[in-house]
């Protein structure tokens, strides 16, 4: 923890870098990725404060849409789109992804009732070829294209797409190389960039 408290009473020292983040964001990209804490979008993408509008859950995962219950990944999603304008969304799944392996195994959950019933809405997904791979690769590029498909099923964003003013991508980060592969529907793979 010291470090991380020893960079924050240095990083206010240069207020001429960050007066002109007072007067408001206009980022072009919401990202979408797991909590996981090897995951880091900014260091991923090289984007400076004010690029990224994020959204991070456990798994990357994107609940149904339901009008009727709001929850806090909608109301970012709809902020993202309808208020700041975001031209692209991408959904970045990873490698060694642990709720993933965890749908993909089948593991207990009953300690952890709040993780078993979130990792709820990514079941239903083919199981990994290898489940016993760490990586769970093909699980995690699969889950990463379901939650493009969610994405669809909110009003705003299916809205923008269909306008032409939003377009979706669906990114594979593996933490033990540093790589990002996009998805190419026209080979249905997952590529590097």
């Amino acid at each position: 923890m010291h470090p991380l408290i020893d960079n924050a009473r240095t990083f206010g020292q240069r207020p001429e870098e960050f007066a002109g983040l007072a007067e408001g964001q206009s980022p072009e990209v919401l990202f979408i990725t797991c909590a996981d804490s090897r995951v880091v979008p900014a260091l991923i993408t090289g984007a400076r404060p004010g690029q990224l509008f994020e959204l991070r859950t456990a798994g990357n995962i994107v609940p149904p849409y339901a009008s009727g219950h709001p929850t806090g990944e909608a109301a970012t999603i709809e902020y993202a789109v309808e208020v700041l304008g975001v031209e692209h969304i991408v959904v970045c799944g990873h490698s060694h992804c642990g709720a993933v392996g965890a749908v993909v195994r089948g593991d207990d959950l009953g300690a952890v009732p709040a993780v078993r019933d979130w990792l709820a809405h990514a079941a239903g997904e083919p199981e990994c070829a290898d489940p016993s791979d760490p990586t769970v690769a093909d699980a995690v590029q699969h889950h990463v294209l379901t939650q493009l498909l969610r994405l669809r099923s909110y009003p705003c964003v299916e809205k923008q797409v269909r306008a032409g003013r939003l377009r979706l991508h669906g990114w594979y980060y593996e933490v033990h190389t540093g790589g990002v592969r996009e998805h190419r529907p026209e080979t249905d793979s997952f590529e590097a960039l």
